[in-house]
């Protein structure tokens, strides 16, 4: 199946002053953000990719933004699935204000039982995200091939939760995960398993573009793309807190 390349959102206006933005409308990227989302292209440029799909909120189409205008045939697509998620009556409320909340304390320990007054559980945060992006895999395999890459833009606490889900891992631990503002975080998946790439990176990624001549994987699937470049392939088949 696909290899997905998840990038966070770049630095925000609600990063810098430290307000959870959920989905607050207008939060736009700040001048570094700016920055950050215009290397995107030359970060990716070596690999092909199929489509870029974005959460709806203006600092994930602006983080992209740089690189489908130097990629003109690049489709785009929306996915609410992705979309950051519902903090209810915490959305827009400063984090420092929200520390000694008891609610915070769920969040950061166990946050399979946190639910945001007025907005989502983060159970259901990742339940939707996890299936957006079994949907888009099995759309870019079916239009584009089991070997192709696409992009998603979207927010750290979704990221994690999709990273937890690829990992194998329990939601309560996924505040272990971290990735910062434009962070790259590589999963591709297999029809047997889920293969973590990157996680948090935020330099270069031209060794995972797809080598001239192909390598079989060792008989574990991991042959690994860190030693040759080329995502692994199974064998025998032919961030609350800051994270908005």
């Amino acid at each position: 199946m696909p290899t997905l390349i998840l990038v966070r959102h770049g630095r925000s206006t609600a990063n810098t002053s430290g307000v959870l933005a959920g989905r607050t409308p207008g939060v736009a990227l700040d001048e570094h953000g700016q920055e950050q989302a215009g290397s995107l292209p030359a970060r990716l440029h070596d690999l092909p990719l199929a489509a870029a799909v974005s959460s709806p909120l203006k600092r994930c189409q602006e983080t992209l933004a740089p690189l489908t205008t130097a990629r003109p045939d690049l489709p785009v697509h929306t996915e609410e699935r992705i979309n950051e998620c519902d903090y209810g009556e915490w959305s827009g409320r400063k984090l420092a204000e929200l520390t000694d909340h008891p609610l915070m304390s769920t969040v950061q320990q166990h946050p399979s039982a946190a639910t945001f007054p007025g907005g989502e559980s983060m159970r259901a945060m990742q339940a939707r995200a996890v299936e957006a992006v079994r949907d888009w895999n099995a759309r870019i395999e079916a239009e584009h091939g089991a070997d192709a890459f696409y992009v998603m833009c979207s927010h750290g606490d979704i990221i994690k939760s999709i990273v937890a889900d690829a990992l194998g891992m329990h939601l309560d631990l996924f505040q272990r995960i971290t990735a910062g503002p434009c962070s790259a975080t590589v999963i591709t998946y297999t029809p047997l398993r889920p293969f973590l790439l990157r996680l948090g990176d935020t330099g270069e990624l031209a060794s995972l573009a797809p080598p001239k001549d192909s390598h079989e994987p060792t008989e574990d699937g991991a042959e690994a793309a860190g030693a040759t470049g080329h995502t692994p392939r199974d064998p025998g088949v032919a961030t609350v807190g800051g994270s908005a």
